[in-house]
């Protein structure tokens, strides 16, 4: 058996390589490992601290590329459906909604990287934007899954790799702070979550280290490719996890 402290330390380096190669991914990564020797209360807020180190650590590689106007309707849209999700959670049973997503990434990211979908889309502009923010926020209040709306949609959008990294971690940033802001207000900032985030550290930061790196030697195509294997992979644990984890 695996101790704590190792559990932590494996989980933050996963989820800084993820999050440091394609800006996004942290707690898809991380929260499964953590799982396995912690509580979700404190899995939970780990994650978001965890998750904003690497963005951190990451952003001056992606600061040049950030277009505030094409960043705020997302933002907006997500602020806003952050606490609508949270609302939800105790009427739709999460196992159902992370079988039914997990489904949904399985297949388009499975298609996509087949060759077999190639769809565009150049239509509906900011208010578009800020609809997938919204379901970002949503999903992002009731399960934590925030990124994959905005990952998906930034790709359908067709934009460089350097645009769609930085729609990512504006948003990412945003929901995240507004996260720690309440998780805060909640009571779960505690000395024993305290401890655990002194043993990630080192993990987070030499992983984020690590995938910024690989991320330099990216085309576009490859970051794609990438971002797409990870929501494929992500996918799949969503669809395990619901079929047989618990609430």
């Amino acid at each position: 058996m695996l101790s704590a402290s190792l559990i932590v330390l494996v989980g933050a380096f996963a989820g800084g390589l993820v999050s440091g190669l394609t800006g996004f991914g942290t707690g898809i990564t991380a929260m499964p490992i953590w799982l396995m020797g912690l509580a979700p209360a404190l899995a939970s807020p780990l994650v978001v601290i965890c998750s904003l180190i690497g963005q951190a650590q990451t952003l001056p590689t992606i600061w040049h590329a950030i277009d505030f106007r094409r960043c705020l309707p997302f933002i907006a849209g997500g602020l806003v459906a952050v606490p609508f999700g949270a609302y939800l959670l105790p009427f739709v049973p999460i196992q159902i909604f992370r079988i039914v997503i997990g489904a949904l990434l399985v297949f388009y990211c499975g298609f996509t990287l087949a060759g077999k979908f190639t769809f565009r889309v150049n239509g509906g502009g900011r208010k578009a934007d800020a609809l997938v923010g919204m379901v970002g926020g949503m999903f992002g209040g009731f399960a934590g899954l925030s990124g994959p709306p905005i990952t998906i949609w930034a790709g359908l959008r067709g934009w460089g790799k350097d645009e769609r990294r930085a729609v990512f971690q504006a948003f990412n940033t945003s929901i995240l702070t507004f996260a720690l802001v309440a998780q805060t207000v909640a009571g779960l900032m505690t000395i024993e979550l305290g401890e655990l985030v002194l043993i990630a550290l080192p993990g987070t930061i030499a992983g984020s280290w690590i995938g910024r790196r690989a991320y330099r030697k990216l085309d576009t195509a490859k970051f794609e490719k990438v971002v797409l294997s990870v929501l494929f992979v992500s996918g799949c644990m969503l669809v395990a996890g619901g079929a047989f984890g618990s609430r």
